[in-house]
């Protein structure tokens, strides 16, 4: 049936026509590729004087006067930081929902942050978005969610997005810095140096990764103590190494060592140079086998 001329179009009609869709569609678009490369005028450019941005993570309402600094903490650090989008975006009349989500290893295995936009468009810019953010433990049987310690989550500060920042400038600062070297280093130093507060990097550590400060400080020191030993062309004495890599105490180290990689220090030297042996072995097998020039 063919609508009168003189009938009136309802808002919801309007909202939900193809040519609606179509709009949202090309603004949703252009919005995904200013975030994508950083645009941070493009990104502002596209939100409508009265939007209204919700992000139950942190349970805030950002307005436009407040949304350039939270955009502009939240975005991508370069154009090729991958976000693993779980579907592909879709649109419905005045409405796109856009899903992805962000991986990290925990202490207990992989854990993500499943997060959700809802974006309404009115007058060709984005007036409302919805962002929704879960944690899922992936290793995990039953998915545990964040929910339980939402008010925490609340007074931190973080989206999940800068919570996977923060991870990510946690281990770049461990790597490059190697603080674990350092005997007396606590949570406050870490905090100082990396510009994060205390309670985001205990959150992080605890709520998200599933681990103590200690734990990741005593990781950290192990492996820097397992790569001297794989590089060692001569014996060596574990209990100086273990103490050159920040360990105070051995009973720390030998719990920390057994923890990783079910062996006594002891054993662990044993295996590894029977292992450099047949390296050795293998490495002059293939020598021999070269043609000769």
């Amino acid at each position: 049936m063919t609508r009168s001329p003189n009938f009136p179009v309802s808002p919801t009609e309007r909202f939900d026509s193809p040519e609606q869709t179509a709009i949202t569609r090309d603004v949703v678009l252009r919005y995904h590729l200013c975030w994508k490369y950083r645009d941070l005028d493009g990104v502002m450019a596209l939100y409508h004087p009265d939007v209204e941005y919700n992000d139950f993570f942190q349970a805030r309402v950002l307005r436009l006067e407040e949304l350039r600094e939270y955009v502009l903490a939240t975005m991508p650090r370069d154009p090729e930081e991958a976000l693993e989008h779980s579907d592909r975006i879709r649109v419905d009349g005045d409405t796109a929902f856009i899903q992805y989500r962000i991986t990290l290893r925990g202490g207990e295995g992989l854990v993500s942050f499943r997060t959700s936009e809802a974006l309404t468009v009115r007058d060709g810019l984005i007036w409302q978005v919805n962002e929704y953010a879960s944690l899922m433990h992936e290793a995990s049987a039953t998915h545990s969610e964040v929910s339980d310690s939402r008010p925490a989550i609340s007074r931190l500060g973080l989206s999940a997005r800068q919570l996977g920042f923060l991870a990510d400038d946690l281990q770049h600062y461990f790597q490059q810095h190697q603080p674990y070297l350092d005997a007396e280093l606590n949570l406050q130093h870490v905090a100082t140096a990396t510009g994060y507060s205390r309670n985001q990097i205990s959150y992080l550590l605890n709520q998200v990764l599933g681990q103590s400060f200690y734990r990741y400080v005593n990781q950290a020191r192990l492996q820097h103590l397992l790569a001297a030993v794989e590089k060692a062309t001569a014996p060596v004495r574990i209990d100086e190494l273990a103490f050159a890599a920040g360990f105070n105490s051995l009973s720390a180290f030998y719990s920390c060592f057994r923890q990783h990689t079910g062996l006594t220090p002891k054993a662990y030297l044993k295996q590894n140079a029977k292992q450099g042996v047949a390296r050795q072995i293998s490495s002059r097998a293939r020598a021999q086998d070269k043609p000769g020039i």
